[in-house]
């Protein structure tokens, strides 16, 4: 059987030890606040929730009742970019081509988004129309645009100080860094195959990306993963772009006895210590621990299946079986989202035990709520974002958003926003 090459060095582990213990990044889905307290003098804290299909964001309070406060249209230039994208033969087959596949017969309008540091605009990646834009909060109008290389945008990161935002250009294997006010590059770098996630670390100094290779073919099984591509994470120096170290999880998955496990690495989260990355990966109902330092995964953990779940794998949306999870910030809860098991459900990190399963309609992303006590989760099945108490493991609050909601933000807007008035068509 053929197989990929694993072009891995083996290192002493004193070494390992050190280097993997100083390119920890932050903690995913806790992120630290993006603007100085003087910045945020008048600004309310709020959650983002970009509603793919449609091409909104609608703005929800961050704690409580998650009452919304506004909506925007992320798509005020729709016409215009149609028109481009049907006078170019190329654009217009990829264009189709993310309709057909990961759109699910759909359009992806709005895929992530960070808040300026001072709460003026909110910055979005749009698959379909491969750019990232900033529109402004007051008037709804887009600031800047630029257009990322290749044909679609995907997962963005801000940087600590929130002056600079990360996104991956799916196709075309780069993720380019944007100032996050004025939309000019500041650099870009090279991946594995399909760039997704990224991460900056704590003090702003390095970028984690994890590519997720091929998604959108039917060779599914097992045997046949090694058709996936090139998939690893790429750690690289903030400031000057060059790859600092690669990390390929098959060799990891394979010294743990799991060699049946995909090693595309969907979403992930560090411990608020940063001593442990916690996974999922394609077809996988469940998440893999890693330890940072010893470079080994330490514990896999299998949650429930749904019997009503198919076990066609070429049924499962982009080769996702559970795709999203947050840690809380106390460290001692994982929040996982059981995509096509339609649930949800929090998990002790101590001795990996779930607590209830939340019944959930697709969930496709786990996020923290303002106050860190709630996970929040995006039902993409039912166009609802939902809170799930960390304390309890039982469902707080669920509340209707756009079509197809899939990330979910921290972010901020000046207080007293509403929001223009702004209804996708």
């Amino acid at each position: 059987m053929l197989q990929r090459p694993r072009p891995l060095r083996a290192v002493c582990a004193l070494t390992a030890a050190a280097l993997f213990t100083a390119l920890a990044p932050a903690a995913a889905d806790t992120p630290p606040d993006a603007a100085p307290d003087a910045a945020r003098a008048g600004l309310r804290q709020v959650l983002f929730v970009g509603n793919n299909w449609d091409g909104t964001a609608d703005v929800l309070a961050a704690t409580g009742d998650m009452d919304r406060i506004g909506r925007i249209n992320v798509i005020p230039d729709k016409a215009e970019r149609l028109r481009e994208i049907h006078l170019n033969p190329v654009r217009l087959a990829y264009f189709l081509g993310i309709r057909t596949t990961a759109g699910e017969g759909h359009d992806q309008f709005a895929d992530d988004m960070y808040t300026t540091p001072d709460g003026s605009a909110v910055v979005v990646s749009r698959p379909s129309f491969a750019d990232v834009v900033s529109i402004d909060l007051a008037s709804g109008r887009i600031n800047w645009r630029f257009p990322v290389a290749g044909y679609r945008a995907d997962h963005m990161a801000v940087s600590p100080d929130g002056t600079r935002v990360a996104v991956s250009a799916s196709t075309a294997n780069t993720v380019h860094v944007l100032d996050i006010t004025t939309g000019r590059e500041a650099g870009s770098f090279t991946t594995g195959d399909k760039p997704h996630e990224n991460s900056f670390s704590r003090d702003g100094k390095l970028i984690w990306n994890a590519s997720i290779g091929e998604v959108n073919t039917a060779l599914d099984a097992p045997w046949l993963d090694w058709t996936k591509g090139d998939r690893k994470f790429t750690v690289v120096d903030a400031q000057t772009f060059r790859t600092v170290k690669t990390v390929d999880m098959r060799e990891r998955l394979d010294a743990a006895g799991r060699s049946d496990l995909s090693d595309s690495i969907r979403p992930n989260a560090f411990s608020p210590d940063e001593s442990k990355l916690y996974f999922q990966v394609s077809f996988f109902n469940g998440f893999v621990e890693y330890d940072v330092a010893e470079d080994r995964i330490t514990r896999i953990k299998t949650l429930p299946k749904n019997p009503a779940t198919s076990g066609d794998r070429t049924s499962w949306v982009n080769d996702s079986r559970h795709h999203g999870m947050s840690v809380s910030p106390d460290g001692t809860k994982l929040c996982i989202a059981g995509t096509m098991d339609d649930y949800a459900t929090v998990v002790d990190r101590a001795t990996l035990t779930e607590g209830p399963l939340v019944p959930a309609s697709k969930p496709y992303w786990a996020t923290v709520n303002g106050d860190g006590t709630a996970c929040v989760i995006s039902e993409s099945g039912t166009d609802r974002v939902t809170a799930i108490d960390f304390a309890t493991g039982t469902k707080r609050v669920s509340v209707p958003v756009g079509d197809h909601p899939q990330r979910v933000r921290l972010g901020h807007v000046p207080a007293g926003w509403a929001g223009p008035n702004a209804g996708a068509s």
